[in-house]
């Protein structure tokens, strides 16, 4: 074991005691121990006899000091000889009294000595005594010179000058800060749910307040709509050329105030809570653009997938939060209660992205060099951009099969998710409270199935194997998994293997987190914005049309087409994803 001492720039007169005289320049041996100490330079006279009898240390050392206050001490070891122990030393190092002049600034010893096997500080008293105790073995000290801040074990000793001390961060400062821009994303697509799925659940007690009916209850579900389609691209432009930070933060400030001025504009009459619910739409659109942007810009290709699967179980993890507590606030304190508490939720979240967040790694002052250095990795893309080029954009197959599939993975996600309460009373005779409960599940689900897909993607591409390898396979899964249980519906006999081909449907297309939600970075990643929000458009329309499609076919037919549609649609997307799609870049 190293002793390892510490020598400060002060206060070196404690390091000797008093007693008769030495002047500098001159040697000191002490009679005990093979002590040599020489070369001394002070400017006053330093008594030595207390310091000759209490000074034992089996080694030979030099200490310099000086009078300049910057200057420190070292200490370095020589070979001695062959130094043989045993029993039990002790040395102690008595500090006294400067030395008989006070203009002479008083230096300080905090630890001198060398041991092989323990180091202990005994005592304080007056004059600040120190004592290090050891127990001697053989040792043989090899003739080396040694850094001051480095110590071989059980040869020498180390000197730690004042002001290298280093201090030790709490582990919140070590944390990474590109996942810290991930859970603030992850919480603010909790946050874009909950304030989704709400109106859901209060709309109930609202229709009997205010006489709603049926259609009056599905205009209002709708209009979220209108302004969440008009955002997407424009919300990826945004992004893209102001960056991520400012859009997403204007996103969910806005939808924030838009969710807590909900029940006041339902209160002033249908208009004003058909226009507020698009307004909310409106600052949920960008979301998810203005997200793919940040990301692009903060994570590296290798935590790619992971990272975007925690975000977007975000999403789910709030309707199941959202499905949770709204019954709840509004059975004790009204459905107004359900729009302030989760609308106001958005500042506490605002004020942490605001001081947390940065557009891009090269807008963080606080990033370490080592972490910017792994997220940027030499790429020069990460600048915002000043023109979007639509014809180049349009021109590539890859981006055409992200909208393609898009568009057919939001047909059956959207019809599984609205239509299953439908289901699961029709077919399954659930009354509605076990509907709600089973409709909790798929969302659940697909929070856990997302994130485990995330990280078998990302281990797969740290394996060596291709992105576009990796997101083939992811978002086949995506695809043929949920076709595959969807056909089995049609075979099972009881509701809980119903309800497990559902869970286990959503569970698989959770996947495509790690397929096409992913590919917008990979393929054009300063336009991350605008491709998501192309894609994310056509998914939005295909969860409307869906909606209504499947209303229609349940007229004239049953489940069973409804289904079929959905299965057919899922193979066709997986045919147009594995042909076209690429993890490489096409877009710079």
């Amino acid at each position: 074991m190293t002793m390892s001492g510490l020598i400060s720039n002060r206060n070196f007169a404690s390091f000797l005691a008093s007693g008769n005289g030495y002047r500098s320049g001159k040697d000191i041996s002490a009679q005990r121990g093979g002590i040599s100490i020489s070369d001394v330079s002070v400017a006053k006279d330093i008594p030595f006899s207390r310091w000759q009898h209490k000074m034992y240390l089996p080694l030979e050392g030099r200490v310099r000091t000086s009078h300049n206050k910057g200057e420190h001490c070292s200490l370095v070891s020589r070979q001695s000889s062959q130094l043989r122990a045993s029993g039990r030393s002790c040395c102690s190092f008595l500090s006294s009294a400067p030395y008989g002049s006070n203009n002479v600034e008083q230096r300080e010893v905090y630890r001198l000595g060398l041991s092989k096997r323990k180091h202990e500080r005994t005592g304080v008293g007056e004059g600040n005594k120190f004592r290090a105790c050891y127990k001697s073995e053989e040792y043989d000290i090899a003739e080396t010179k040694m850094n001051p801040l480095q110590s071989a074990e059980g040869t020498g000793e180390a000197i730690l000058l004042e002001g290298n001390l280093q201090q030790v961060s709490p582990w919140w400062h070590q944390f990474p800060k590109r996942w810290v821009i991930v859970l603030l994303c992850f919480a603010a697509f909790l946050l874009c749910n909950m304030d989704r799925v709400n109106m859901s659940i209060a709309i109930l007690p609202m229709s009997q307040e205010f006489n709603w009916n049926s259609t009056t209850v599905g205009l209002i579900q709708s209009s979220f709509f209108w302004g969440y389609l008009l955002t997407q691209i424009i919300g990826g432009i945004w992004a893209d050329k102001l960056g991520g930070k400012l859009v997403l933060g204007f996103g969910v400030v806005w939808w924030s105030i838009a969710t807590v001025l909900t029940p006041i504009a339902a209160r002033l009459g249908l208009p004003c809570l058909l226009v507020m619910r698009a307004f909310m739409g409106i600052g949920e659109g960008v979301a998810m653009p203005a997200m793919n942007n940040i990301l692009s810009k903060w994570i590296p290709v290798s935590e790619r997938s992971r990272s975007l699967a925690l975000v977007y179980s975000g999403m789910y993890l709030g309707s199941v939060t959202g499905l949770a507590f709204s019954p709840l606030l509004i059975q004790k304190f009204g459905w107004p209660s359900v729009f302030y508490s989760f609308g106001s939720l958005g500042s506490i979240w605002f004020a942490l992205w605001l001081s947390k967040a940065y557009s891009s790694p090269k807008e963080d002052p606080e990033l370490g060099a080592e972490e910017k250095k792994l997220i940027l990795g030499g790429d020069v893309s990460k600048e915002p951009v000043s023109v979007i080029p639509w014809k180049l954009i349009l021109s590539k197959a890859p981006v055409w099969a992200l909208i393609i599939s898009h568009f057919c993975h939001n047909w059956g996600t959207f019809i599984l998710l609205t239509w299953m309460p439908t289901y699961y009373n029709q077919v399954l005779k659930f009354n509605l409270t076990e509907s709600g409960l089973f409709c909790v599940l798929p969302w659940l689900t697909m929070a856990v199935f997302a994130n485990i897909g995330g990280w078998i993607a990302d281990t797969l591409i740290s394996k060596g194997l291709s992105i576009t390898s990796v997101r083939k396979i992811m978002q086949s899964i995506g695809f043929l998994g949920p076709a595959f249980f969807l056909t089995q519906l049609s075979h099972v006999r009881t509701p809980a293997m119903a309800v497990l081909c559902m869970a286990c449907s959503q569970g698989s297309d959770a996947f495509s987190q790690s397929g096409l939600y992913s590919n917008h970075q990979d393929i054009g990643p300063r336009y991350a914005g605008v491709l998501l929000g192309l894609s994310n458009t056509a998914g939005v329309l295909a969860g409307v049309f869906g909606t209504a499609a499947t209303g229609y076919i349940l007229q004239r037919g049953s489940w069973d087409d409804v289904f079929k549609v959905a299965v057919a649609l899922y193979l066709i997307g997986t045919l147009v994803w594995n042909l076209f799609s690429t993890g490489e870049k096409v877009l710079d």
